[in-house]
């Protein structure tokens, strides 16, 4: 067998060596060096090879397997879905049980660009709240909704008639600004004050007292899906409050809503991330791991 295993070699070696000289004439190994290199080859104890395949006429191939890995990482980045930035309003038509049994019940929304740009199964953040599409036409389009999601967002509160916040999934490539946002509402908040001033409105909500650990002020929240900067944290009255300028007022559905009302509420998710991370002892521990 080891004459067999020789003769191949000698074999594959020559072949090897009349390509080389063709295409690499500055290149001159001979066929002895080449056959004994071959021959001489002794795996080491504890290396794992993959299974050698019948090696055609050009090479011999042996792969020598990572023995260490590289350990995938359990800190995965942030994605964001959605931007918080509001396409359009869309007009709810309709919320009742399911057609084809797939969700609880299906919220049909009339909406001018949002149902030209989709297609079934596509996600759509409808009040920040990331809902599937189930049908759609050229003027409107049904998402399905759970139980559950109505439960635990301002979903709850629609009516025919109601005016909804709608934002496709974010495409970095078209659309810019707002800030990160997934669509997975953290809480409802109750709007517990209407204050205008000059042609901007100052809102202010009041919270669980959990989330509002994650409200700072100047930073970011998404209300009802859209991105906006907190102005101030009132922590004994566990509220905050942001203002909306003249233009945003004609392109959210916040303002239209009455005192009383319920909100969704999504906090900054790399305020989250940050608070998390200093709460643990990932800091020492990657500290130590490195030194």
């Amino acid at each position: 067998m080891a004459l067999s295993f020789s003769r191949t070699a000698l074999s594959f070696s020559r072949t090897a060596l009349a390509i080389t000289q063709q295409y690499f004439p500055s290149k001159k190994p001979t066929t002895k060096s080449t056959l004994l290199n071959l021959l001489s080859y002794k795996p080491h104890n504890g290396n794992k090879f993959s299974t050698i395949s019948k090696p055609n006429s050009f090479s011999l191939t042996i792969t020598k397997l990572s023995k260490n890995p590289k350990p995938k990482s359990h800190f995965q980045p942030v994605r964001s879905l959605y931007a918080g930035i509001v396409e359009e309003m869309g007009t709810v038509q309709s919320l009742g049980d399911s057609k084809d049994g797939g969700f609880d019940l299906d919220l049909k929304i009339e909406a001018k660009k949002v149902p030209e740009r989709v297609r079934l199964g596509d996600r759509v953040a409808v009040n920040g709240a990331q809902l599937t599409v189930t049908d759609v036409t050229n003027e409107d389009l049904t998402v399905g909704l759970s139980s559950e999601t109505l439960r635990e967002t301002s979903l709850i509160e629609l009516k025919t008639g109601s005016l909804v916040n709608l934002e496709r999934v974010n495409n970095y490539n078209h659309r810019k600004g707002g800030h990160s946002v997934r669509g997975l509402v953290d809480s409802t908040g109750v709007i517990v004050e209407k204050k205008p001033e000059g042609d901007s409105l100052w809102i202010k909500v009041k919270a669980d007292q959990g989330l509002l650990k994650d409200i700072v002020p100047k930073g970011f929240i998404a209300v009802d899906g859209a991105s906006l900067t907190v102005v101030d944290v009132m922590e004994e009255e566990e509220c905050f409050n942001f203002m909306l300028v003249a233009d945003s007022l004609k392109k959210v559905a916040i303002p239209l809503k009455e005192v009383g009302q319920k909100v969704n509420l999504e906090v900054d998710a790399l305020a989250k991330l940050v608070k998390r991370l200093s709460s643990t002892n990932w800091f020492v521990d990657s500290y130590k791991g490195s030194s």
